[in-house]
Order: C-alpha cells, then structure tokens, then sequence
C-alpha cells in the first residue's frame, strides 16, 4: 500500500523532530519534509505536493489561514490538518474555513493524530474529541449534560452553525450541496442527540447560549 507523504510545518525544531519520529515510525505514513516558517511551507508544497500537510496553529512569517489558503491554491490535493494550543472556537473556525480539512489539538493523543490524517487523506473532516466537546459544551445547558456531545459528527456541526445564521433546512442544503431532506434527518439527530425539543427551541437556545 503506498504511504501517505506528509511535510510537517512547526515553529519549534523539537516539536517538528518529535512529530517526524513519531509519524515517521508509522508504517502507513512518509514524512517528506519540515519546515519552521509559513512561506517555506508554500514553497515546499509546490514543491513535493504531499499527501498531508500537519500545520502548527503558530507559524513564523504568517497566518495560518493565509497559509492555509496558500496550501490549497498551490497544491489542491494536499489536506491540511491544524494542530494547536488553542481550544478557542474562533481559532478552529477561522482554519476550518480558510480550508483546512482536520483540527486536533496538543492534548489529543498520537493515536488520534494517526486517525485524523488518515481521515482527511480519504477526504473527510476530522475534529478532534477535545475539540468536538468544546464546541459542544459552548451551547449545552445542565440539562443538557447528559447528551451524548462526542456523537455529534463534522457535518451535524457544521448545520448547526448555519441554522445559528438563521438558514432554513432548504439554504442550508445549497450550501452544502446536499438534499433538504437530509439536512431534515440531520436536524433531527441533533435534536435527540442534544435533548432539545424542536426546532424552534433549537433556534433559540442557539441564539441566547451561542453569540456571535
């Protein structure tokens, strides 16, 4: 089976060497490269096109966003995963949306990182179980706490954001480029999985206990 190529981007020459030891001894994965700096990452990129690009949320010289989007435009193919500090959802969603496909963060285990790669190598948004229960926990009452949050998927979080806006089932299928009435059966598993009673409680616990 052919190895998923994998450039490491990180500030710090410790980090990068611990990533690159670790992902490197993996037999499903190749480590093709390392960089400190966002610029030198674009021009690796052009470069040696990897399959993955772990990003570090602190990169020298520019914002990983911008970097992000550099990655994306320079070499389409490559999937970039966030790895950070930070557990702030303004962070996750400002990469997510510059066009990363996976964010884990420095608590979550290496187990978790091989998943996430290999994930976003097939193409699928990966959000790490820290992650995943911070942006959760921001909208949840007490009486909500027995819901199973990690249960939520990528997608179901992504519907909340919109229905959050005030897109109705029929909008928010446009963006995703998806049926309305999947984006129904969505609603309704987030619904159950969150304990809330309908809709319009949905909307509005979203809008009082999840601020712009």
């Amino acid at each position: 089976m052919k190895q998923i190529s994998i450039l490491i981007a990180d500030n710090y020459t410790l980090l990068r060497q611990t990533l690159s030891h670790l992902l490197g001894s993996h037999p499903e994965f190749e480590v093709v490269g390392e960089c400190a700096s966002g610029q030198h990452a674009i021009e690796m990129v052009k470069a040696l096109r990897p399959s993955v690009v772990v990003m570090d949320l602190n990169l020298l010289g520019m914002e990983t966003s911008e970097a992000v989007k550099q990655v994306k435009k320079y070499s389409p193919g490559s999937k970039v995963l966030c790895i950070s500090q930070y557990t702030q959802p303004s962070y996750f969603r400002k990469v997510m949306r510059a066009g990363a496909l996976g964010y884990i963060t420095k608590n979550s285990p290496k187990e978790e990182m091989y998943e996430a790669i290999k994930e976003i190598f097939e193409g699928t948004k990966y959000i790490c179980n820290e992650m995943k229960n911070i942006l959760c926990n921001s909208f949840m009452t007490p009486d909500n706490g027995a819901a199973n949050i990690a249960s939520l998927s990528v997608r179901e979080l992504e519907i909340i954001g919109y229905i959050r806006k005030g897109l109705s089932s029929r909008e928010i299928a446009g963006n995703l480029h998806i049926t309305a009435k999947t984006i129904e059966v969505h609603r309704s598993n987030i619904l159950r999985k969150l304990q809330v009673r309908n809709s319009a409680s949905l909307i509005n616990f979203i809008n009082h206990e999840f601020p712009e």
